[in-house]
């Protein structure tokens, strides 16, 4: 048997109503031969008589009712995932998976949550938190549809496969304790600070973000303290064992006693969002794109204000 065409399915419902072909066919907008022809050929499909013609009308034949009752089925089944999908398409349902990197972990990316789920309360939002190969991993293995991202001049993330979004830079800052000379200037150049100790995160992008100004500025740097995290960094900087750099945007739970200074010159960070090239983003990550411009933007803003 052939396939059975939907659209025919569709004509003997409208026919089976009516009980007249005439009135079908000016309730659908067609000619009456017009759906004499189609319900011809849905005979010819099924093989067996689906119409009994009268000269009032026509009945539907028991094998015409017990197809009626699959094209109902059929007409409810496509009704109710037309439903669905326009329900994902206005965000009424769905979900989002995003990933994030620590330093934006604990400032962009809550704000970006917060005005999203207020924007469109019934999708599911779920963000993980990892180092950047980690994040770019999940990406690839489509565990998440978007990702936070960071580089700097001498790192480009460089990649075909990705689409990126430039979404603010993040400024290089200098942490000194409140009560250090340092603190009441309005930037600090490298070069003036040769002499000082300095925390450092080791083997972190900061690190290395250190050395580069420093021998740059024609000296290397004196590691008095290897510090696991930024917070471990600002408590040994408000004790005075030395001065550190930090990211702007790891600074959104800065100490009382600890001064974050701008440091001239300094390499700023590219913050991006990233998607698959060859993935069509779902309707729920499109709107989560603008809601990161936008929150970026803002915080941006605030940061230079």
């Amino acid at each position: 048997m052939p396939d059975l065409d939907l659209h025919r399915l569709h004509l003997l419902r409208q026919v089976g109503r009516s009980g007249s072909l005439t009135s079908a066919a000016t309730a659908l907008s067609f000619t009456t031969s017009a759906v004499s022809q189609q319900i011809a050929k849905l005979e010819h499909e099924v093989g067996v008589a689906l119409v009994e013609r009268h000269p009032r009308g026509v009945e539907l034949t028991e094998a015409g009712h017990a197809l009626l009752g699959y094209a109902d089925d059929i007409d409810r089944t496509i009704e109710a995932a037309r439903a669905e999908m326009e329900e994902f398409a206005g965000l009424r349902r769905g979900q989002l998976r995003m990933g994030a990197f620590p330093t934006v972990g604990a400032s962009l990316m809550p704000d970006v949550v917060l005005a999203f789920r207020a924007r469109y309360p019934d999708v599911a939002v779920t963000v993980i938190s990892l180092r950047r190969d980690g994040l770019l991993e999940r990406l690839r293995r489509r565990d998440i549809e978007l990702t936070l991202l960071w580089d700097y001049p001498w790192q480009r993330i460089d990649d075909d496969d990705l689409t990126l979004v430039r979404l603010t830079n993040d400024p290089t800052m200098l942490l000194v304790q409140r009560d250090h000379p340092l603190a009441k200037r309005g930037s600090v150049r490298i070069d003036t600070l040769k002499d000082q100790e300095w925390i450092v995160r080791d083997e972190h992008p900061v690190a290395d973000v250190l050395r580069r100004v420093c021998r740059d500025a024609g000296f290397e740097p004196r590691i008095a303290f290897a510090a696991n995290d930024y917070q471990e960094t600002q408590g040994m900087v408000a004790a005075g064992i030395g001065i550190a750099l930090a990211p702007q945007l790891a600074l959104s739970a800065l100490r009382p006693d600890v001064i974050a200074v701008p440091l001239a010159g300094a390499p700023q960070r590219r913050i991006l969002l990233a998607h698959l090239a060859n993935r069509r983003l779902s309707p729920a990550a499109k709107q989560a794109t603008a809601v990161f411009q936008s929150t970026a933007k803002r915080t941006q803003s605030l940061h230079n204000d």
